[in-house]
């Protein structure tokens, strides 16, 4: 029998109470469930687990999977036969379905290619049930204040997002707006792609109570509130998808007077963790198994930093997601969290802020957000892989990968002309382009910068 979010709400609050083993044993339970409806579901998972127990509450004891094996099995990897890749792919190619339900039943979010592969994830009814399950446990230190401030301003939130796009964020919203329209008034996408002034000059009117957003573009906007060009007043600021150190965060904090949280998540794993007072991400255990590993894929021990993260998803059973390797950096901290909380708390080594910064003739500089140029390329077509180098403050090399069958000289007109357009939108002139004949070049540790800025002498 399905739980109503009522019910997944209390259970959640419950195994915080509850404390460490309680939740150890939610996840055991949860994991054996997912297992068991993966092998009968899912004839990708019936073959790789076939030499299984029957009945599997230890995680290690589950081959490793990746986004390069599942995409390359999606129609086998799926557990619904109504689903298939040349579907969804039809799907993610029209942006005016953008958090639409597809097959009337599923949120479709896509990820950028920084594992080398392009994934296309879809969430069912369940993920989203448990997710805003866990969302009202991470609210329940809210101070009165605090709530006060954010109601007075009807709670409105601005989400610096990439419109136009299939990603998690921008359909999420979408998706809530429609579900929601009530409580969807007071959510508002801001387009990253906009010159600084008009974004400035939107969020000023907007008055948000919440600013969601990465690491990059929130930095950008802590720069124009200390100039003076941005005058905004959030209770609340959530920094998500790239690494931010406690510099960063602190920064945020000063520049425009509000609480800052991180959020360490993904698109395979939308609820993974929510961030303490502290700067530690705490991983929802009872709903996700996350294990940092080595590059043999052995655990390591608490307070020693991964070579990769093992992740298994224990709700969403349309495209189970179980021992799959994330590829970030990571570290489980040895002790309890002195925020008290009964979760265990990581650290984040593997999202670095690639933020591309240029002169102008004015003597000042513009800098670009990483997100900008990546969710802007990610829509263009024929595009497998990209990777943009900073060479020289006014150069930038790009490195590509066409799609099989793709033109490679059209690929790389597309790819100029929008490099170009968007360099033009934020004011930035005199940059060359080269266009490279390597391929884009992994990091030691397996992903793809896409962006790579000038070093720092």
């Amino acid at each position: 029998m399905q739980e109503t979010g009522r019910q997944l709400a209390r259970e959640a609050r419950r195994a915080m109470r509850e404390g460490p083993a309680a939740i150890a044993r939610r996840q055991r339970a949860h994991l054996v469930e997912m297992v068991a409806y993966a092998r009968a579901n899912s004839p990708y998972y019936r073959e790789l687990y076939r030499d299984l127990p029957e009945q599997v509450d230890d995680p290690t004891l589950l081959p490793v999977t990746n986004k390069k094996l599942l995409m390359g099995r999606f129609d086998d990897w799926v557990t619904d036969r109504e689903v298939t890749l040349e579907r969804v792919q039809a799907f993610v190619s029209d942006p005016a379905l953008v958090g639409e339900r597809f097959c009337g039943k599923y949120l479709v979010a896509t990820t950028t290619g920084t594992s080398g592969v392009r994934g296309i994830f879809l969430i069912d009814q369940r993920s989203m049930a448990v997710e805003t399950s866990l969302g009202s446990r991470a609210s329940a230190g809210v101070g009165v204040g605090d709530v006060i401030r954010t109601l007075a301003r009807a709670g409105r939130s601005a989400i610096m997002s990439a419109p136009g796009g299939h990603f998690l964020s921008a359909a999420g919203t979408a998706r809530f707006q429609r579900d929601s329209p009530l409580l969807g008034r007071a959510m508002r996408t801001f387009s990253i792609h906009q010159p600084m002034p008009e974004l400035t000059a939107e969020l000023d009117r907007y008055n948000p109570a919440i600013l969601v957003g990465f690491l990059s573009m929130l930095t950008l906007l802590a720069g124009e509130q200390e100039a003076g060009r941005l005058s905004i007043h959030p209770v609340l600021i959530i920094v998500g998808g790239e690494t931010a150190t406690a510099a960063d965060l602190e920064r945020l904090a000063t520049a425009f007077g509000a609480k800052v949280r991180v959020a360490y998540a993904a698109t395979e794993c939308g609820f993974l963790s929510v961030g303490c007072r502290h700067g530690w991400y705490h991983v929802n255990s009872d709903w996700a198994v996350l294990e940092p590993v080595d590059a043999d894929h052995q655990l390591v021990a608490p307070g020693e930093l991964s070579h990769t993260v093992l992740l298994s998803n224990l709700v969403n059973r349309v495209q189970p997601i179980l021992r799959y390797d994330l590829g970030d950096s990571v570290l489980l901290r040895p002790d309890p969290c002195p925020c008290g909380s009964p979760l265990p708390a990581i650290q984040v080594r593997g999202r670095a802020a690639d933020m591309l910064t240029f002169p102008t003739g004015r003597g000042e500089n513009i800098s670009i957000s990483p997100m900008a140029f990546g969710t802007l390329l990610d829509r263009a077509p024929g595009i497998e892989q990209f990777q943009i180098v900073q060479t020289e403050p006014t150069t930038l090399r790009v490195r590509l990968r066409p799609e099989d069958g793709a033109d490679a000289e059209r690929v790389w007109q597309a790819v100029r002309g929008e490099i170009t357009h968007l360099l033009t939108e934020h004011k930035v002139g005199d940059v060359t382009l080269e266009r490279a004949e390597e391929p884009p070049q992994q990091a030691p540790g397996g992903k793809y910068r896409r962006i790579i800025p000038l070093a720092k002498p």
